[in-house]
């Protein structure tokens, strides 16, 4: 695997990719992020992650049934339910541990049934019932490093990532979308950072996901951030907020005939 420069050259891949982008609805991205039902909260996230170029990137739409693995208070969740409409769908996916520590967003979130169109599933990491060529796309937004450490004592027992994704790569119908952002760690580190600062290699995380069977569409430079040197555990006050990430779309292989 041709190495992948700490910035993916980010001006010109960007401009590569960007038909793609532009593919996408941004028109109705921008109308699921104006709702007037979202919370001051979820809007001033807004300005740390972008979910306007991030979605626009990942091309969901309207219509699709889309998986936001490890949701956690489901701020994705949310945005997705209004970008996807009536006739889509949301999963809405938490282990138990995500489950405990999102509980009083998503109580809040989940309220009268406000959204309609989101079901959520607390399922163990080993059966997450996400069903076989199901999903137009699947998020894991700051995620998948928790894919990759055991922390058993602080109720996180390590989650295996193989047979996780395994399921995510099942449930994706072929030519089916997954986005993965995350807070990168030092190049060459692979997962080791994990745990302790919550970081993941960025090369690593490509060679992973591509030995789950899917191919890697690209990046964009959106979250950058050239200061972070990524020596830092991410919730540390100096970088809490403005971590250098990374954002990859992969694809499940279209059929062959």
């Amino acid at each position: 695997m041709a190495l992948i420069n700490r910035y993916l050259m980010a001006a010109g891949l960007f401009l590569a990719l960007l038909p793609q982008a532009q593919a996408s609805n941004a028109s109705d991205i921008a109308k699921a992020l104006a709702n007037p039902s979202r919370s001051a909260a979820d809007i001033a996230r807004d300005a740390r992650d972008k979910p306007q170029q991030v979605l626009e990137f990942a091309g969901f739409k309207k219509g699709m049934v889309i998986a936001d693995v490890f949701g956690g208070g489901g701020y994705y969740s949310e945005i997705l339910s209004s970008l996807v409409g009536k006739k889509g769908r949301v999963l809405l996916v938490n282990n138990a541990p995500y489950d405990a520590f999102a509980k009083k967003d998503l109580s809040e979130r989940q309220a009268f049934n406000r959204l309609k169109n989101v079901d959520y599933l607390l399922v163990p990491n080993t059966a997450m019932t996400l069903g076989n060529n199901r999903l137009d796309g699947a998020l894991i937004i700051m995620s998948y490093h928790d894919l990759f450490y055991d922390d058993t004592e602080n109720g996180w027992p390590e989650v295996g990532h193989v047979q996780f994704m395994d399921q995510i790569v099942a449930a994706l119908k072929p030519g089916g979308r997954l986005l993965v952002v995350d807070h990168a760690a030092k190049q060459g580190t692979g997962s080791q950072d994990s745990k302790t600062l919550h970081r993941i290699d960025e090369q690593f995380t490509v060679a992973t996901l591509r030995e789950r069977g899917l191919e890697w569409v690209g990046s964009i430079p959106v979250l950058r951030n050239a200061d972070d040197d990524h020596s830092k555990n991410v919730f540390d006050p100096a970088v809490k907020g403005k971590t250098d990430r990374f954002v990859h779309v992969y694809q499940k292989p279209e059929l062959t005939r």
